[in-house]
């Protein structure tokens, strides 16, 4: 089991990490599932709304330390997946001057189970690490191996 991903794709990443610092951006991954593979086609990034209108998950952090995306956004995403065949995969957001690990608070609302969750640390506006989790069945966090692909398209793999 694995999350592939291209060079650009995660050029892309740390680029919207580091375009969002202070605060954390975030996307959608868009793709399909080959066996237990998830091959990443297309990213969607979406605005950080934690800090909009009414949010039924705030408890007094901002978008510096907290990411939403918001319901049409994913709508918006999965229509336009499904237009071509494909589906979410998952999430992807940075977390400004802390590790590429999940938080509790992203163990406990992003995410779906089977879902990549992609996380890639900024410090002072550098991005660094990025890393993968998923949650088990029994909703403990596992690091999810990304694999880079080249020049090949992904359903080759």
């Amino acid at each position: 089991m694995a999350l592939y991903l291209s060079a650009e794709h995660l050029h892309a990443i740390r680029q919207h990490g580091e375009q969002a610092f202070p605060y954390e951006g975030c996307g959608i991954l868009i793709g399909e599932l080959n066996g237990s593979d998830k091959l990443v086609h297309e990213l969607w990034p979406v605005a950080n709304s934690w800090d909009q209108a009414e949010n039924p998950l705030a408890d007094g952090e901002s978008s510096r330390r907290r990411f939403l995306i918001e319901p049409a956004d994913f709508k918006r995403a999965s229509d336009y997946a499904r237009g071509k065949g494909l589906g979410i995969l998952g999430t992807y957001h940075s977390h400004p001057n802390y590790p590429a690990l999940p938080s509790e608070f992203d163990r406990q609302h992003a995410f779906p189970w089977g879902f990549s969750c992609v996380i890639v640390s900024v410090r002072e506006g550098k991005a660094e690490e990025v890393a993968s989790w998923v949650l088990d069945e029994q909703e403990q966090l596992q690091r999810e191996p990304i694999q880079v692909w080249a020049e090949a398209s992904p359903a080759l793999l």
